[in-house]
C-alpha cells in the first residue's frame, strides 16, 4: 500500500508532520481529517509510486510555443472552480488536461500530473514548466499550499489574470484601428506613386509642358518611391531591430524606456499601464501571503520597463535595511538624465530636417547632368535647410527632455496610499485601489487617444490626396487652356 507524507495543523494551530498508509491520496486525506487535523500538504513517498507513474506515462501531443495567456487564464479559473467544489488537486488537473486541446498547455498539465503522482507538490510540479507557469504563478500556488487556502489563492490568481488580460485587450484593441489605417494609407499612396503618377508624367512629356514646382516634386517623389520601394517595409523593420538590439544592453534598455516614458501622450499611457499592472501584481502577491521581498522581485520581473525594474530593486534593498516602501518609492521614482534617452530625443527632433535632406537627395538625383543653375541652387538650399533643421530640431528636442527629466513615474497620491496601507496593515487593499484607479485612467486615455487619432489620420490622408490632386491637375488645366486657345 502506498505511503503518504503529510503536513497538517491541529486544533491549536500546531504543525504536524507524519506519514500514513492509504490506497489513494483521497483516502489518506479523509483519514487525516478524521484524526482531527487540517491537511496543508500531502505527497506520496517516492519509490514504488514514482516507478508505477513512469510505467504508465502518457504520450504527449505535439505542441510549440507557450500556452498563451488567454488559455492559462481560462485554465486557472476552471481549476479554482474545481477546487472550490472540493475535488482533489490531482483529479482536477486530470479533468482539465483531458479537456485541453493538443498544445503546450496540455503537455504541461501532463507533466504536472506525473510530477504530483511521483510525490511532488503542485508548486514544485508547475515550477518545472516555466514557459506556461511563470514565477508569479508558482509563488502564489506555493503560498496557497503553505497557508492551506488553495481555493482562495486560485480565485485571486484567476481574477488577477482576467483583469490583466482585460487591460491588455483594451490597449491592443485601441492600436488596431490606427495601425490598419496607416498600413492601408501607405499601400494606397505607394500604388499611386509607382503606377499612376508615371502615367501622367509620360503624358506631360509628350505635350512638352513646363511643369510647376509642386508637380516636379511629386514626380521626383514618385521616381524615388519606384526606385527605392523596398525601403518602405525595410525602414520600420530596421528601426524595430535597432531598438531591439539596443534594449539587449542594460544602459540601452534603460535609456529607451526613459525615452518612451517622457513622450507626449504615449509616455503617460505607458506609465499608467505599467503602474496598474505592477500594483495589481504586488497587491495580489501580498494578499496571497508571499513574502514582501519575493513579491517585489516577482513584480520587478513583470514590469517590462527598465526604470520600473530599477525602482522596485531600490524598494527591495531599502526594505532589507528596515525601511518602509513609501520612502524609497518617492526617492527613486525620478527619471533623471540618461545619455541613450538624450540620443533618441535628438533623433526625434531631427526628423523634420532628415525629411528635408531626403527631398534634397531626390532633387540631386533629378539634377544630375543638368546644368540649370536654378535647379542646382534649389538643391543647395535644401541641403542647407536640412542641416539647419536637423541641428535646431535635435537641440530643441533635447532641451524639452532636459525640462521633463525631473518628473517622477510615481505620483504623490500613490506614495501616500502605499504609506497608509503599510501603517494600517492594508497594503494589498491600497495597491488594489491604485491599480483600479490607473486601470480606469488607461481606459479613459485610450478612448481619448482614439478620438484624437481619427481626425489626425483623416487630415493626413486628406492632405496627401490633396497634394497629389493639385500637383497633377495644375498642368492639366494649363494643357486644357492651351488646347482651347489653340483651337480658337
Amino acid at each position: 500500500m502506498p505511503t503518504f507524507q503529510f503536513q497538517a495543523m491541529d486544533a491549536t494551530g500546531q504543525e504536524i508532520r507524519d506519514v500514513i498508509e492509504a490506497a489513494t491520496e483521497e483516502e489518506a486525506q479523509s483519514t487525516i481529517r478524521q484524526m482531527g487535523y487540517y491537511v496543508t500538504s500531502i505527497k506520496a513517498k517516492r519509490g514504488a509510486a514514482a516507478q508505477e507513474s513512469r510505467i504508465g506515462k502518457k504520450k504527449k501531443p505535439f505542441g510549440i510555443g507557450g500556452g498563451g495567456a488567454k488559455k492559462v487564464t481560462a485554465f486557472t479559473r476552471q481549476l479554482s472552480i474545481l477546487q472550490d467544489a472540493g475535488l482533489p488537486i490531482l483529479k482536477s488537473l486530470q479533468i482539465l488536461e483531458e479537456q485541453s486541446k493538443p498544445g503546450s498547455l496540455k503537455n504541461a498539465l501532463i507533466d504536472t500530473c506525473e510530477e504530483i503522482e511521483s510525490g511532488a507538490t503542485l508548486s514544485e510540479a508547475m515550477a518545472k514548466c516555466p514557459r506556461i507557469f511563470d514565477r508569479l504563478y508558482v509563488n502564489m500556488i506555493k503560498a496557497g499550499e503553505a497557508g492551506g487556502a488553495m481555493e482562495l489563492i486560485l480565485q485571486r490568481l484567476a481574477d488577477f489574470m482576467e483583469r490583466s488580460q482585460s487591460l491588455k485587450r483594451k490597449v491592443i484593441g485601441a492600436m488596431i484601428y490606427p495601425c490598419f489605417v496607416i498600413f492601408a494609407a501607405v499601400v494606397i499612396l505607394a500604388f499611386i506613386m509607382i503606377l499612376i503618377v508615371p502615367t501622367f508624367k509620360e503624358m506631360f512629356e509628350e505635350f512638352e509642358l513646363d511643369l510647376p514646382a509642386i508637380t516636379q516634386l511629386l514626380i521626383a517623389i514618385s521616381e524615388a518611391t519606384a526606385t527605392f520601394w523596398y525601403l518602405i517595409p525595410l525602414l520600420p523593420f530596421t528601426l524595430w531591430l535597432f531598438v531591439k538590439l539596443i534594449r539587449k544592453f542594460r544602459h540601452g534598455r534603460m535609456g529607451w524606456d526613459i525615452f518612451i516614458l517622457r513622450l507626449p501622450i504615449i509616455g503617460k499611457l505607458a506609465e499608467k499601464n505599467i503602474m496598474a499592472r505592477t500594483c495589481r501584481t504586488l497587491g495580489t502577491l501580498v494578499a496571497s501571503g508571499v513574502p514582501i521581498l519575493e513579491a517585489l522581485n516577482i513584480t520587478r520581473e513583470t514590469a517590462g520597463n527598465g526604470k520600473f525594474e530599477y525602482l522596485y530593486t531600490q524598494i527591495s534593498d531599502a526594505i532589507r535595511e528596515g525601511e518602509t516602501m513609501a520612502v524609497p518609492m518617492k526617492a527613486h521614482s525620478k527619471l533623471g538624465f540618461h545619455v541613450v534617452a538624450t540620443f533618441f530625443w535628438f533623433l526625434t527632433g531631427a526628423i523634420p530636417g532628415l525629411l528635408v535632406l531626403v527631398l534634397a537627395a531626390i532633387a540631386t538625383t533629378r539634377a544630375e547632368g543638368d546644368n540649370d543653375m536654378e535647379n542646382q541652387t534649389l538643391v543647395l538650399m535644401l541641403l542647407q535647410l536640412g542641416g539647419i533643421f536637423v541641428g535646431a530640431g535635435g537641440v530643441l528636442a533635447v532641451l524639452v527632455y532636459m525640462l521633463r527629466m525631473g518628473g517622477r513615474v510615481v505620483d504623490d497620491i500613490v506614495v501616500n496610499m502605499v504609506d497608509v496601507g503599510e501603517q494600517t496593515g492594508e497594503l494589498d487593499t491600497m495597491l488594489y485601489k491604485v491599480a483600479d484607479v490607473f486601470d480606469e485612467e488607461v481606459k479613459v486615455m485610450t478612448d481619448g487617444l482614439m478620438a484624437l487619432l481619427e481626425p489626425l489620420l483623416i487630415m493626413f490622408l486628406g492632405g496627401a490626396v490633396g497634394f497629389i490632386v493639385v500637383a497633377l491637375f495644375m498642368p492639366l488645366i494649363d494643357l486644357i487652356t492651351n488646347l482651347t486657345g489653340g483651337g480658337a
